[in-house]
């Protein structure tokens, strides 16, 4: 029997980003949740449908499994927003925030939160970057992709140009920021809430997108192994992070340990991966919250 609570569900997914494959696979676990929940739920493929397409069907709201630009950014925000349609997650200022890993940096500081240091390099001005004081290794990323696109660890000053270009190509500033060589962490956030900690250990040299969604080596502790006093320090930290960027509802906030063993935050995820290897799921679990339940929790957050 289906439950009459949501009415008709648009699971959005796929879209025309560079982490399409990525989302497909997040939207489609979610559509299986929510159905198994009895929610009337539907697969929508943002990358071949639009929004009139939406309108046609008669969803009564949108669950959004979008990844990267045009997903988290705050456009497909701001188009259901137009049409009047509820919607998981953040607004889109929030998305929009969230997502340049500049401005959220900026912000975080502005709050007097801890995040790695960093420099920015503007696309459109890049015959006149000069960097100033770099200390090596760095990474340089692009400041508007997800999944670790367009990462590169920069060991010297030789490889920093073609770094940039790289993260250029993708149209976008490029953030350049400090190499911190200690645990990295995650912390899953549901109804503004942090869930518990999961500190990453990957067999590679960084956390990249191999590592995040093909292979099979990288470990997640959760419980994290790190002193319960301490988890629940970088817990707040998290939720201060989250809303300090207006966020709400769900989504994920990374960090990383400097080498006084003090946590560093990295980036804010609103719409962060639901596959079998994703990491707010990983959480939920371990705070007793199955798939099914957490789907739906999630898309409580449009009521």
């Amino acid at each position: 029997m289906v439950n009459p609570k949501f009415g008709k569900v648009a699971v959005l997914m796929g879209g025309d980003s560079a982490e399409r494959e990525v989302s497909l696979n997040s939207g489609r676990a979610v559509c299986q949740g929510l159905r198994e929940a009895s929610v009337n739920a539907h697969e929508f493929d943002t990358g071949k449908h639009g929004i009139k397409a939406m309108l046609d069907a008669s969803f009564d709201r949108a669950w959004i499994a979008l990844h990267g630009r045009g997903g988290e950014d705050g456009a497909i925000q701001g188009a259901l927003d137009f049409v009047g349609m509820p919607y998981t997650g953040s607004d889109v200022l929030s998305c929009a925030l969230a997502m340049d890993k500049v401005k959220s940096k900026k912000l975080w500081l502005q709050d007097s939160l801890p995040t790695a240091k960093f420099w920015v390099a503007v696309r459109e001005l890049q015959a006149n970057f000069q960097p100033q004081n770099l200390q090596y290794p760095v990474f340089v990323k692009p400041a508007l992709e997800g999944s670790s696109i367009g990462i590169t660890k920069v060991l010297d000053s030789s490889g920093l140009k073609a770094a940039l270009e790289r993260a250029w190509d993708l149209n976008c500033d490029a953030l350049i920021e400090e190499y911190i060589p200690g645990d990295e962490l995650t912390v899953g956030i549901l109804d503004g809430k942090a869930l518990p900690l999961i500190r990453i250990e990957a067999a590679n040299d960084f956390y990249d997108y191999r590592a995040k969604y093909i292979l099979d080596s990288t470990s997640y502790h959760c419980p994290s192994g790190l002193a319960g006093s301490f988890e629940l320090q970088i817990q707040r930290l998290a939720e201060k992070a989250f809303h300090s960027l207006g966020c709400s509802g769900w989504g994920r906030i990374d960090l990383i340990l400097d080498g006084e063993g003090q946590p560093q935050l990295l980036e804010a995820n609103l719409v962060p991966g639901m596959t079998n290897h994703s990491l707010v799921p990983m959480a939920a679990k371990s705070a007793g919250i199955g798939f099914s339940e957490l789907v739906v929790r999630i898309l409580e957050t449009s009521l």
